[in-house]
């Protein structure tokens, strides 16, 4: 009342102010206040002092795990000398159908003998119309599609740049390792229970199966039984 919540206000704005020129000083002789990877981590932490401002692009905020953007396709881990190895994709269709916008394209391969083949010849997303969603990754039976975790992606030229490709999309197993570590891992145990499910008959004597880490664990998806 009578002007004292401006007055607060003000106060904390200066004080705020001289923090920064404070903290300027206390960098001073360790490289510096900005673009300076330990002073960002101390000024996006409840250790700050001053202004907090994120000089992007030069800086930029780590994005959570479970962060998601544009999908990407999963393939094996190339061999030397090539860009990706062999296509998770069976080019079921699952994906496309679930796309609530329908910006996804796929084309199926073909054998010899006219028979279809489960790998995608051709994949496109139009980047402008997906919107990030991740149903294509949720409901993919093959974890063969992934939301990436790459936002920079603006261009000049619509046609060519922001309708992704086969080539584009394609990536190995140890950039989604890399960039989502946890959910990787929870992955591949599924799998592997899985796989164990198919080839081992049940009996009385047979051991129970290792537990799974929590941490690991609060990363799977709920898929009914697949897991």
């Amino acid at each position: 009342m009578y002007g004292t919540g401006i007055l607060k206000g003000l106060g904390v704005t200066l004080r705020h102010f001289f923090q920064t020129y404070a903290d300027d000083l206390r960098w001073a002789g360790k490289g510096g206040r900005y673009y300076n990877d330990e002073a960002f981590a101390v000024r996006q932490s409840p250790e700050a002092q001053g202004v907090i401002t994120v000089f992007y692009p030069e800086e930029k905020l780590a994005v959570p795990e479970r962060f998601r953007f544009v999908p990407f396709l999963v393939t094996d881990d190339p061999p030397p000398g090539q860009r990706w190895g062999h296509d998770w994709c069976t080019s079921c269709g699952i994906c496309a159908k679930v796309c609530p916008p329908q910006c996804i394209w796929i084309e199926r391969g073909k054998l010899p003998n006219g028979r279809p083949k489960p790998e995608p010849v051709n994949f496109f997303i139009d980047i402008d119309i997906c919107m990030n969603c991740g149903y294509c990754a949720e409901f993919c039976p093959f974890d063969a599609i992934k939301m990436d975790h790459d936002y920079e992606l603006a261009g000049y030229d619509r046609s060519t740049a922001h309708i992704h490709d086969k080539a584009r999309l394609s990536k190995p197993l140890s950039y989604w390792q890399e960039i989502s570590p946890k959910r990787a891992a929870a992955e591949e145990f599924g799998r592997q229970m899985a796989e164990s499910a198919k080839t081992k008959k049940k009996g009385p004597d047979e051991e129970a199966a290792p537990g799974m880490p929590n941490d690991v664990a609060r990363q799977l998806p709920y898929r009914g039984a697949q897991y």
